[in-house]
């Protein structure tokens, strides 16, 4: 990130309004990136905030051994695209959450002692929820 550089270890406090904007545009980047994968996969559930979907195979029935192999493996890979899943929509909601902090004015504050997160952290994890020392415990 580029802009005026804060003193090494400054809190969110001295974050001025262009550093604010880049962890937005930085947030927003990573925001569409990740949806972008879940798309490929996945839709997302109109019911139900950050929560999407995985399309689960289509059994096309038969019979005989290769067909019940297919099957197998299409669920195999339906099982291994849940676990993505479930941590890119992780992911997203952090993303999503640190995006409504900065519109509350509350980006940047531990959610657990809550003290300031130190700029670097943010500059690393944009999304960082806690400050180095409640992430440790």
């Amino acid at each position: 990130m580029s802009g005026a550089k804060p003193r090494l270890g400054a809190p969110f406090s001295r974050m001025n309004k262009k550093l604010l904007q880049e962890f937005k545009q930085n947030l927003e980047e990573k925001k569409e990136t990740l949806e972008k994968e879940l798309e490929s996969f996945a839709k997302k559930d109109p019911k139900l905030k950050d929560d999407w979907d995985s399309h689960f195979p289509k059994y096309n029935g038969g019979s005989g051994g290769q067909i019940l192999e297919d099957a197998a493996d299409q669920v195999e890979e339906y099982s291994t695209l849940l676990s993505i899943e479930h941590n890119l929509e992780l992911r997203l909601k952090n993303i999503n959450l640190a995006l409504e902090k900065i519109k509350m004015k509350k980006y940047g504050i531990c959610e657990k002692c809550g003290k300031k997160i130190l700029i670097e952290r943010l500059k690393v994890c944009p999304e960082a929820k806690f400050c180095v020392n409640c992430e440790k415990k």
